[in-house]
């Protein structure tokens, strides 16, 4: 089910697709590092996130009183439309994205950001509705911390590597990375998968074994 670009890909993944599906998938290709640590959870269980990864890399600095955010804005300013802003985090607990942060990453048109540790201002992000993942909400700055040092670049979050452009896909069930390479033949093996499972709740619905559906239609 080949399509021809992002836009109409991603809607379809956000209507039909769930993380769990796409995972099951990666794991049959031999890609089994995909998702990203289970603390990471939307802010509001509806949420879904689907984009490119837009990667920024984050680095504690405790004492820092000059160049108090680094190159954040700068990757802020530089999200472009269906991307999604994702970072690895420090090791001090800290918030790496705020209400304002998502005021400006909407104008963008971005699709989301991804945040391996806190975000701020959770009731002005629910009211934006911008999709939003991470460890919860904790309002203690970034500025004089940590800081983004680089951005457009790989990161690692957690185990898992996240290179520019590869797929990130999340909802209430985590936030898995699609490596770009891999990603067309994923997402239509997940699309043909959907569809099996669809046939095996049927079957089940009708009385069939998990044995003798697992034997039929070869997913489970």
């Amino acid at each position: 089910m080949p399509f021809p670009n992002d836009a109409e890909l991603f809607d379809a993944v956000r209507r039909h697709l769930y993380t769990a599906v796409v995972g099951d998938v990666l794991d049959v290709m031999g890609h089994r590092l995909h998702f990203l640590p289970p603390r990471i959870r939307p802010l509001r269980s509806d949420m879904i996130v689907i984009g490119r990864a837009a990667p920024a890399v984050v680095r504690d600095e405790a004492g820092n009183t000059g160049d108090r955010f680094g190159k954040l804005l700068e990757a802020l300013d530089a999200l472009r439309e269906r991307q999604v802003y994702i970072t690895n985090g420090g090791q001090t607990p800290y918030s790496l994205w705020g209400e304002l942060m998502s005021t400006r990453a909407t104008h963008l048109n971005a699709a989301g950001a991804v945040l391996n540790g806190y975000c701020r201002d959770e009731a002005g992000i629910l009211a934006l509705g911008f999709p939003t993942f991470c460890w919860g909400a904790y309002a203690l700055d970034i500025s004089f911390r940590g800081k983004v040092v680089d951005y457009g670049v790989p990161v690692q979050v957690g185990d898992v590597p996240v290179a520019p452009g590869d797929v990130i896909f999340g909802d209430r069930d985590g936030v898995l990375v699609v490596p770009q390479a891999v990603a067309e033949e994923a997402f239509e093996a997940a699309f043909e998968k959907v569809r099996s499972e669809n046939k095996v709740r049927d079957a089940f619905r009708q009385g069939m074994s998990a044995a003798e559906a697992f034997g039929k239609f070869g997913v489970m």
